[in-house]
Order: C-alpha cells, then sequence, then structure tokens
C-alpha cells in the first residue's frame, strides 16, 4: 500500500487523517467515535506520560485512582459543572444484561436488572473526588491536598477525529485542595507555566500563555488559565487548561476544614490537565508532506539504523559496525532502533522511518565500511551527510539537541508571523478568511460581544495574554471602550 500522504496545502484535514493512519499512530475502532492508539502512537503518549509524571512529582504531587462512574447525584452537586457536561455524558441505567428468548445466541438489558441511582461515565472527576476529599479533610493540618489521576474519560461528541476529539480520550488531571485563596491561585498558575515548560521544552510547540473569557471558562471554575498553541493551517489549539475553582466545589460538597484558630471555612480548590489531544498538537505543529516529523526527546526511537548490503556476510560486517554504534547510543541515553529486518528492502524501510518522523536515520552499507563513515540523515531538514565512524556518537548527540531547538525555532517563527493586529472588523475577517493565525484585537469585555462575533466568524477568544500591556483602544466590532488586546482564531 502507498505511503504517499494528500498535501498539506490541498486538503489540510485529508493530510491529517491519512497521516494518522499511515504512520500506525490509531485508526478508528468498531465502537462508534472511539479510536484505538497503536503501539507507535502509545510509545509517543507514554513518553509524554513519563515526563509529565516526573514533573507533578516533582512540584509535590502525587498519583491516586478514583472511580470510572460518578452517581447522578453527585455529579449535579455542582450546578455550573453539571450543566456544562449534562449534554455530553454517558450514562449507565442497567447492570445486567439476559438472554433473549425470542433471538436464541443474542443478549437484551434485563429490565428488572435497572441501577436505584444512574452512573455517569466520568467527563471529568470534581465531583465524585470533591465527595471522597469530603472524608480526608477536617482539619488545616490535612492540606494541601496535591493528587493527580491518570485517567480515560468519556464525553459524547457528535463529531469525532482521532486525537483531536474522541468519545473517550485520556488524559490526566489534577484536583487539589488549599487552605487559602492565595496558594490555590498560586497552584493554578504553576501549573499552568508547567504545562508551558512542557510544550516548549519537549514538544518544541510554542505556546502563549494567558486566561479564558467568562464564557470559555471550564464549568464550575472562577478562573481557567491556559496554553494556546498554533497549528500549521492557522487554527488554535487549547493545548492545556489549569482551572481555580474558588470554593464552589467545596460549598457544594460541604468541604470545611478547622483553620487554625477553631473556626471552620470552606476549601480552596484547583484542577487541572492535560489530554491525548496533544498528540494531535505535535503532528500539526511539524509534520510535513512526507509524514510525521517528531522532536527527539518524545520520540519512541531517537535514532534508526539501516543495514544496506547484498549478501549474508555483508550483513554480517555491516551487523558488529551497528551494534557498537548502538551501544555507544545506548551509553548516552539515546534510544535506538537496528532494523535488521529481512522481509522487506531498505527503500521501504526508509520510507516508512520517514512517515514515522524518526529524528535521525543511519545508513551503513559495503561502501561505508570501506571509508569508516556511516550516512546520517535528518527527518526535520531532510538533509543528508557523511561522518566518520569515530566521530558518529557525538555528533549524532549534538545533532538531537539540535533538531530539537530547529523545531521550536521553526515553529515560533510561524506561530509569531501569524499573529495578526486589527482595528476594524473588516479587517478581522479578512485576517480570519484569508490568512487564519491569532488575531490580536480589542475586546470590551462583555459576553455579548463574544458571543456575536463566534456567531458570525466561528472565531473564538483563545486566551486573554498573560501579561499584555494595556493598550487603550476600541472593540473591533462593538466600538466601546476596551483596555487591552486578546487573541481571537479559529480552534480545533
Amino acid at each position: 500500500m502507498s505511503k504517499k500522504l494528500t498535501k498539506r496545502e490541498d486538503d489540510y484535514s485529508s493530510w491529517y487523517n491519512e497521516l494518522v493512519v499511515k504512520a500506525d499512530l490509531a485508526e478508528n475502532s468498531s465502537v462508534r467515535g472511539c479510536m484505538v492508539i497503536k503501539p507507535y502512537g502509545y510509545a509517543i503518549w507514554e513518553k509524554m506520560q513519563a515526563q509529565l509524571d516526573k514533573m507533578f512529582k516533582e512540584t509535590g504531587h502525587q498519583n491516586a485512582y478514583f472511580p470510572l462512574f460518578v452517581p447522578k447525584s453527585l455529579f449535579e452537586a455542582e450546578e455550573k459543572n453539571a450543566e456544562g457536561f449534562a449534554k455530553e455524558c454517558a450514562v449507565v441505567t442497567h447492570y445486567r444484561l439476559k438472554n433473549d428468548e425470542n433471538n436464541p445466541g443474542k443478549l437484551v438489558v434485563d429490565e428488572k436488572a435497572k441501577l436505584e441511582e444512574e452512573l455517569i461515565v466520568r467527563p471529568t472527576s470534581e465531583a465524585i473526588i470533591w465527595n471522597t476529599y469530603k472524608n480526608w479533610i477536617q482539619s488545616y493540618r490535612d492540606l494541601p491536598i496535591l493528587i493527580n489521576q491518570w485517567a480515560n474519560v468519556v464525553r459524547w461528541e457528535m463529531r469525532t477525529r482521532l486525537f483531536l476529539r474522541t468519545a473517550e480520550f485520556l488524559w490526566q488531571e489534577g484536583h487539589t485542595a488549599h487552605e487559602e485563596k492565595s496558594q490555590a491561585i498560586e497552584e493554578t498558575k504553576m501549573i499552568n507555566d508547567l504545562y508551558a515548560e512542557f510544550a516548549e521544552n519537549f514538544m518544541s510547540m510554542p505556546v502563549i500563555k494567558g486566561v479564558k473569557s467568562k464564557n470559555e471558562t471550564f464549568a464550575g471554575a472562577e478562573t481557567t488559565y491556559c496554553i494556546e498553541a498554533l497549528m500549521q493551517d492557522g487554527k488554535a489549539l487549547q493545548a492545556g487548561t489549569s482551572h481555580f475553582l474558588g470554593q464552589n466545589f467545596a460549598k457544594a460538597f460541604d468541604v470545611k476544614f478547622a483553620d487554625r484558630d477553631g473556626k471552620l471555612q470552606y476549601v480552596w480548590a484547583t484542577s487541572w490537565g492535560v489530554s491525548s489531544r496533544l498528540m494531535g498538537a505535535l503532528i500539526m505543529t511539524h509534520s510535513d508532506d512526507y509524514g510525521l516529523v517528531l522532536p527527539p526527546k518524545l520520540a519512541p526511537f531517537q535514532v534508526v539504523i539501516v543495514p544496506i548490503y547484498k549478501n549474508d556476510d555483508e550483513l554480517s560486517q555491516i551487523s558488529a559496525v551497528a551494534e557498537t554504534l548502538k551501544s555507544d547510543l545506548i551509553k548516552n541515553n539515546i534510544s535506538v532502533k537496528f532494523d535488521s529486518r529481512d522481509t522487506i528492502r531498505p527503500g521501504q524501510k526508509f520510507a516508512q522511518h520517514e512517515i514515522q518522523g524518526v529524528p535521525v536515520r543511519i545508513a551503513i552499507g559495503p561502501k561505508d565500511l570501506q571509508n569508516k563513515t556511516v550516512e546520517i540523515a535528518r527527518r526535520d531538514n531532510l538533509t543528508k551527510e557523511y561522518i566518520n565512524f569515530d566521530l558518529a556518537t557525538d555528533h549524532i548527540i549534538q545533532l538531537l539537541d539540535e533538531i530539537q531547538s530547529n523545531l521550536l525555532e521553526r515553529s515560533l517563527k510561524f506561530r509569531d508571523e501569524n499573529i495578526t493586529k486589527v482595528d476594524t472588523f473588516d479587517e478581522f475577517k479578512n485576517v480570519l478568511e484569508n490568512k487564519g493565525g491569532f488575531i490580536s484585537a480589542h475586546w470590551d469585555g462583555s459576553s455579548e460581544t463574544e458571543n456575536k462575533i463566534k456567531e458570525l466568524t466561528k472565531a473564538t477568544i483563545r486566551c486573554i495574554p498573560e501579561n499584555s500591556d494595556n493598550e487603550s483602544g476600541e472593540c473591533v466590532f462593538s466600538g466601546n471602550p476596551s483596555n487591552q488586546r486578546v487573541l481571537f482564531a479559529k480552534a480545533y
């Protein structure tokens, strides 16, 4: 089967869908709206997971696990949260099947096995976790609680797309409880900074930090902090969110603690998460018409070695050199695959590793043995060079760092070139339709204006940038006074 992809400029959506499948990242399952994450795709997710987990634990958080099911009464305790997710919930109503008397070999729901109370398959876990925290917290001595959970969640999406929007997806969700408001706000900001650090240092994906407008704030939160990234097609992608929940969930679940003066107080809360949609962000930030492009820090294999030979004797000699190089690289904490498969030709191997985005490919043939060199190909810029075997390990170490940096610089340049200031609604619509990207425009702060712009253009306020300069102006739509610009974009 041909690995050739639709070109991005011809049909970006088809290019993305084809790439996910042909790079062996994921595929649609027999369950509507759900995906199978294949080993290569899951290996990338595991790299993300491992690094984020390390960063969470370094900041004092611990992992735990909470139930998949949330009793409806608990779910609806925080009204705004329940209302925000109500239309996306999968609901369990019965607990047993039985044989169909009219259709042998088939099963039907046992109507006698109806649950006394419906169970919601978690779209998020605030309700079940805060009901649990109520039993954990009596005094200020029990605080803070800094818990993270790695889990799956279900949100019944009607229009699905691999990694970007599926009915079931993987994520982490942090849920913390604090003695003071300032501590909870500090936690929320710290996690948002952590997400930004991960995105830029490991994904090589530049992000803009900020807060969401009230319309875009998480249901049940006081403030939602976010990181926003820009994809190659000019659409924004919300890469992570961190929510200051105030005392909303504490009041909903009556979670109080005795403070240092012995008075009962409601605790202050946060929640935060990133999901497997980061896989979609990674794909759309760096990849090209030839396939996936991976930053070395997240690649399942940073280096692949491909032997080129005509007979077993040549293979034996090349293998000895390859294994020595592989061993040296592994000693330097570089993940390496020696692709010695004899079932496919070297050209097919090159094509596979190219579409799967392996950062560095090494080819070793009989001439390389004679010259004591190896051919080194970079996936990020598709260049090749010949390096003396004795210098190869040091060169590759340096090269991987260079590729990681190059991808960030390249995507940062693209992002910055696609932030456009506008002062009129005509300019706004023109940039949105003909250029895309982030549009920096004045907004009067009203939900009415925000909703009207969304209705007319499908663009939303992606974030109110952190530390943005105060700038007097007029709202791009209403003409009302504004004291700062915000970022609009169409988004995934």
